[in-house]
Order: structure tokens, then sequence, then C-alpha cells
């Protein structure tokens, strides 16, 4: 029997390379099959009534099992409203429901905006994605000099600064506005090396922010009124506190404490952290002005006949940049100011987001025109789940229990998160009067230690806030501001006074003490 050749000449490995593309061709696609194919076709009237049907069920078996209070979702295919709908109340206790019209702050979803914002810029000619951010804006500077030259305009909203997740973050809690924290950013050390690694941030967009300002000479608020929000007929949404808490039809927030759900009050003084991060976070909508902005998404960046963001930016704007995770189960992707997460049948773009007690899913499937959006009044992880399960019905996907799957990651979540234990025999303070003095930062400006009747106080920000400080163990301490268990450790000098207070923000921010002026 003659034997084949061990190694094939080069034309027939072309050959054969040629006969596999065809067949792949003839049979839908390189990467398509029948299956997915059939998958893509759309759900008739009847089959879309059912899926609507079945999902509205879910959604308030998940809204109980989650104690959600409210929610309002609405979904978009292609140009047209299929579902727009309240479930809930807007206020837990009370009986006054959402509706399509309840008013929400929108979170993190708002990115998205300036993100388009800055695309508009691009289709002007006013700025270019590789622009390097300090040719255009000099005050911008990090702490590398390497990374300052070499930061472009894409990088402000891709992920990949270097520095840790929600860097200086805490600033907007201390009344700090936002060029004192765009300044700031020069102080704020990395954590790896720049655009190697996936770290979330919403200061940059505090920069974009300015960037859009300084190309236009008009405040961020006012170019997101007049480049979108009018353009769109979004005219229920607003991007401040006072039109927030001065709307009609408006959402409560919430907060979870051990079981207990509870609204947060209305003069609660950290309300207006989230505005002072407009640009990252500090959008006021309904689901109804939601669906225009999904439609522009869907509609490739046109909006009623009308190209307001060029395809080929927005299509920037939802491509991957920066790597979230490898495991191909959970892969995704940041893009700039969206995440691009492979899906079935085809892949999802969407953006989530969360203020102090409201929580936004906004998603959508280029491919198939079709998008959701799921605003809530507790910060839970259900929006996302009720998203994905809706896709999943859509397309007839296997079945899969997003929001079981949600709350036992959460119970996981919260049994991993919980504050250290105090030791069993802590060791004593020192005398408080040893603690006491002023210490200084660049990031978060001054803070003040005082003794007050054995206790011992700390006061921060601008309106040196007073927060009582727990012992833990020695000279650490913790305080449970702006959120639960942040430690705060001092070190002590030679002369038994403490020269520095390590406090849990930013990974770790040192402050250090003020010398006492001496008496004149």
């Amino acid at each position: 029997m003659p034997r084949l050749p061990e190694r094939l000449p080069r034309y027939s490995y072309r050959f054969l390379l040629l006969l596999l593309l065809m067949a792949c061709l003839a049979s839908g696609g390189m990467f398509s099959t029948p299956a997915r194919a059939e998958q893509s076709k759309k759900p008739t009237p009847a089959q879309l009534k059912k899926i609507l049907a079945d999902f509205e069920k879910y959604v308030e078996q998940a809204r109980t099992d989650w104690q959600v209070p409210g929610l309002a979702i609405a979904i978009v295919s292609g140009d047209k409203i299929i579902l727009a709908k309240g479930f809930g109340v807007k206020k837990v206790g009370a009986n006054a429901k959402v509706d399509e019209h309840t008013i929400f702050q929108i979170g993190s979803t708002s990115k998205a905006f300036t993100a388009a914002l800055m695309a508009m810029l691009m289709d002007e000619n006013k700025l270019a994605w590789q622009d390097r951010v300090v040719d255009r804006l000099d005050q911008f500077q990090m702490l590398d000099p390497w990374v300052t030259r070499e930061f472009q305009v894409a990088d402000l909203m891709a992920q990949h600064s270097g520095l840790p997740a929600h860097a200086g973050d805490c600033q907007a809690f201390m009344g700090f506005d936002r060029s004192h924290i765009i300044h700031s950013l020069r102080y704020l050390k990395p954590v790896t090396s720049f655009r190697s690694q996936y770290a979330y941030q919403n200061s940059l967009f505090l920069v974009a922010a300015a960037l859009v300002e300084k190309c236009t000479g008009k405040s961020w608020e006012d170019n997101l009124k007049a480049r979108l929000l009018e353009p769109l007929g979004m005219s229920a949404t607003t991007a401040s506190l006072a039109e927030f808490q001065q709307a009609q039809n408006v959402t409560m927030l919430h907060k979870k404490t051990g079981d207990k759900i509870e609204p947060i009050p209305a003069d609660w003084p950290d309300h207006n952290w989230v505005y002072t991060y407009g640009p990252a976070g500090g959008i006021n909508s309904n689901i109804l002005d939601m669906t225009k902005w999904l439609r522009l998404q869907l509609g490739k960046g046109k909006f009623e006949g009308k190209q307001l963001i060029s395809e080929v930016n927005l299509n920037f704007l939802q491509t991957p940049k920066t790597i979230i995770g490898t495991d191909p189960g959970k892969m995704m992707y940041y893009c700039e100011a969206w995440l691009y997460h492979p899906f079935r049948p085809h892949p999802l773009i969407w953006h989530n987001g969360g203020t102090s007690g409201n929580k936004t899913m906004v998603a959508f499937m280029p491919e198939a025109g079709l998008g959701i959006v799921v605003l809530s009044n507790l910060i839970t992880d259900l929006p996302e789940a009720l998203a994905f399960k809706f896709f999943d019905l859509y397309f007839q996907n296997p079945p899969k229990d997003w929001s079981k799957v949600g709350l036992e990651k959460m119970k996981q979540t919260e049994a991993k998160d919980k504050p250290p234990q105090r030791p069993a025999s802590p060791a004593p303070p020192l005398p408080l009067t040893r603690y006491a003095g002023a210490y200084s930062n660049p990031i978060y400006g001054q803070i003040t230690v005082t003794p007050e009747q054995d206790q011992l106080f700390i006061a921060v920000g601008l309106n040196q806030k007073k927060v009582l400080l727990q012992p833990f163990d020695r000279d650490a301490f913790s305080f449970d501001w702006p959120e639960d268990f942040t430690p705060a450790v001092f070190t002590i000098g030679p002369d038994g006074r403490a020269l520095r207070l390590s406090v849990g923000w930013d990974g770790v921010t040192e402050f250090k003490r003020v010398e006492d002026k001496p008496a004149s």
C-alpha cells in the first residue's frame, strides 16, 4: 500500500483551508450554527405575549425574594416599546405604586451619557480618542510623570488607569468639588501598571466631563441637556439633587440593615455626593425616557431620523478595551462606559449603576435590536438578574434562575465580607490625649482627632463631620463612615504621641500629624 506523505505540500494546506472555509460559510458562518440562527429569530406575537407574561411573573416573585420595595422595567425591540411597567411601591410601608413615570437615580449608567458627549466631540473634530489628556487639559496629572504624558482621552473611560478601584471616591462625601477631585489624582498611588488591569473608577469621568466643558465652553449639565436630553425628548430626565427631590413622581432611596429595609431620609446630609460625581453617576430618569436612550443605542446613533452620534464613534464606545475576567464562563470586557458580555445568541452591551439607595441596569443586544432597562429602589443585584433572565426567555436559552444564583452569591459575599472581629483580649488604647491632634493628607485634607468624655472622635472633610472612633486593639480603631467598618490605625512616635494615622480609604491612606504651632 502506498504511504501518504508525512507532510502535505503548502498548496495542499491552502486547498484544505479553502474547503473548510467554504463548508463553514455554507453552514451559516464560521462561528454560527443552524441552531444559533434559529435562536436569533424573533418570537411570534403569541410567543412574545407568553414570554412577557412569564417574565412579569418572575419579576414579581424575584422582587419579593430580594425584599426590593419597588422597581420599573422597560423593554425595547427595535424602535418599539414592548413593555413599560412598574412593580411594587415607591416607599417601603407606603401605598404609592411605582409606575412607568417614576423617577429614579440611574447611578453609573450615567457614564455612558458622558461617553456619548465625548463621541459627539470626536464627530465634530474637537477631540480625538488618541489625544493626550495633558495636551488638552493642563491641570490633569497622575502620580507617575510617564503615565501623565501617555494618558490618552480613550483611557479616561476604559477603567485601566492602574489606580485602586474607586480611588478617591470618599472625597465626594467630604464636600470636595469636582476640581479638587481632579487635582487629587496626582497624589493617588497606583497598584498596577498603567493599562494592565481592570479597576473601576469614577474620578476619571470627571476629567472627561472637564474636557467636554473646555471644548464647548458650557457645563457638563448644559451639554447633557442640549446635546442629548432635548434631542431625545428625555423631558423627565435631570441631573441635580434638587430636581430629584422636587419631582412629583419620585422613588425613595432605601437601605438594608440586617433583614430590615428602611427609607433613607430626605434630609440625610450625604445625598449630594452622587451629583458631585454627576458625569459618573448623577442622572435621574424614568423608564420611558430611558427607552429613548436605548433606541439611540439600537439605532446606531440615530434617533427618529437624525444621526446624533456617528456609527463609527458609537461602535468605538461599545468595543472592548480592558479584560475584566478570564474565566470562559464569566469573561467580560470594559469598553468606554459600557461592558461587552459574550451571551447567547449574541453579545450583550450593558452597564449597571448604584447610588446610596437606587440600583439600575441598562442592557441591549445590538445584533437582535433588543434592549432592557431596570430601575429599582434598593441596592441589590436583582436588576442584573432580571435583565439576563429576560434575554434567556426571549431567545429560549437553557433555563437558568438568575435571581436564585444572585441571591446565593449575595449571601456568600455577605458572609465573606463581615468586618474583622475584635480580638478576644484586646490591648487597651493609650491615654486618648496621645492620639489627639490634627492630621493632614493632600487628597482628603485635614482631619481632627479629639477625645471627649472617654471617647475618641474623628472629624473629616470640609464640614469636619464628627464620627466616633471605636477601639479595636491598642492603637487600632474603626469608624463607620462613609461605609461600615473603616479601619484607622495610629503610628506612635518616640515621644509617645501619634505621628501618623492610616485610614482604610484607597487601600490605605496616610495622614501625617500637623505640627503644633508654638505659642506666640
